[in-house]
């Protein structure tokens, strides 16, 4: 089992109107499961299916931060870079009976909130994998963090993603323009917001 890494995070709440900076340093869960799935740390060795998954432009294309062509040293870097200390919550995406990498989920914490991003190998979509993973992850991020707000987004275009997110309880706040590498383009961004009180776990129908 990959040890946990600390979470050391400063996070803004708001309590009775008073803001106030509370100092977050608690270890991740090594893995997270759920029915059909396990949520585990990223390995230098997912290398590959990280590459192979973000190589297929119908997924890299609608993911704002991220490079195409994708290669095996992009995916090399951005392993090295999320295994460091104190990078917000990065789980791979795996089946428990084989525990290969088909995807990723994060919740991150910059600009001053925390954020949630995903992405799944093309051949595992309509499964309902990302909503199942999607809800154990959040699940446990309230556990741990209370009342904070979580922010997700996605593409206009992007009907998937934002069913996902509605499935889960996350509601709306607005329309922006956020730039895609792997386009080099400007392209509309539903961006959501969920709060504890809010949240809606993943049923099975």
């Amino acid at each position: 089992m990959v040890p946990a890494r600390p979470a050391d995070l400063d996070v803004t709440e708001e309590l009775g109107g008073t803001p106030m900076n509370i100092h977050i340093n608690a270890p991740l869960p090594p893995f997270i499961d759920t029915k059909r799935l396990r949520l585990r740390p990223h390995r230098l060795s997912d290398c590959g299916p990280i590459s192979e998954t973000l190589s297929d432009f119908r997924v890299t294309r609608m993911l704002a931060r991220v490079p195409y062509p994708y290669g095996e040293d992009d995916a090399r870097d951005w392993l090295n870079l999320i295994l460091a200390p104190d990078d917000g919550w990065h789980f791979a995406i795996t089946q428990p009976a084989d525990d290969v990498h088909i995807g990723t989920i994060s919740i991150e914490h910059r600009q001053q909130a925390w954020h949630l991003g995903y992405y799944l190998n093309r051949y595992y979509w309509g499964r309902g994998f990302m909503s199942e993973a999607a809800s154990g992850l959040i699940e446990r991020f309230f556990s741990r963090h209370g009342n904070v707000a979580l922010h997700s987004g996605a593409y206009a275009e992007n009907r998937a993603s934002q069913r996902v997110q509605e499935k889960l309880g996350f509601r709306v706040t607005g329309l922006r323009d956020l730039y895609s590498v792997s386009t080099s383009q400007m392209i509309p961004e539903v961006t959501t917001e969920l709060k504890a009180n809010e949240f809606q776990p993943f049923e099975f129908a």
